[in-house]
This record gives structure tokens, C-alpha cells and sequence, in this order.
């Protein structure tokens, strides 16, 4: 059974940083989402193996996706605070996964909290 699996959130003050961590392999796309309480679930960031990244506005400029899938929060707001999801998918050519139809695996998520 496929696994992800997160590590590296926690509790930060506003401006901080954290860096988020996923364990996992042989998949072509790999992503990042969040969920507050009370909110669907969003798309932060996407990277493909070739070096593609995808931001969501939110985010952009303010974190970092890599492709081993780490993900590099900086400049933490206190509406960063979620449960982050990492996800996954393989190949499909001339394609780039976006929201979370698009991904097939996911983790099963790790705390950020964010305090003003």
C-alpha cells in the first residue's frame, strides 16, 4: 500500500519559517495542499520531476517547493495555519497536476499553527 508520509510542522510565530518534509518516491508530480477547519482543501504548491513548479497565489513568493518535495515556508502568516497535506501522482505526458482530483496519494498530514 502506497504511503506518504509528512513531517516538520509545528508551531511558529508570525514571520517565522518551517520546513516541511515528505517521504516518498518514484512519483513523477508532487504537491502540497492545506485544510483549515471549516474549509475545503487547497492546492499551495506542485513540482514535477522535470523541474516544473506550480504556486498558489497565497504562497508565492513566500514559499519554496523542491523537487524531492520538500516544501520551505517563509514569512509565516497566521493564515498559513492548516493541516498540510502532502500528495502524489505518476507520469502523464504534456500534463501538470493542479487541484486534489489530480492526485492519487496522499499523507496523512502534518499541524502548522501560525500565532499573531
Amino acid at each position: 500500500q502506497v504511503q506518504l508520509v509528512e513531517s516538520g510542522g509545528g508551531s511558529v510565530q508570525a514571520g517565522g519559517s518551517l520546513r516541511l518534509s515528505c517521504a516518498a518516491s518514484g512519483y513523477y508530480y508532487m504537491g502540497w495542499f492545506r485544510q483549515a477547519p471549516g474549509k475545503e482543501r487547497e492546492v499551495v504548491a506542485v513540482v514535477a520531476a522535470d523541474g516544473r513548479k506550480t504556486y498558489a497565489d497565497s504562497v508565492q513568493g513566500r514559499f519554496t517547493i523542491f523537487t524531492y518535495n520538500d516544501l520551505q515556508m517563509n514569512s509565516l502568516k497566521p493564515e498559513d495555519t492548516a493541516m498540510y497535506y502532502c500528495a502524489a501522482r505518476k507520469f502523464r505526458l504534456g500534463y501538470m497536476p493542479w487541484s486534489r482530483l489530480d492526485f492519487d496519494y496522499w499523507g496523512q498530514g502534518t499541524q502548522v499553527t501560525v500565532s499573531s
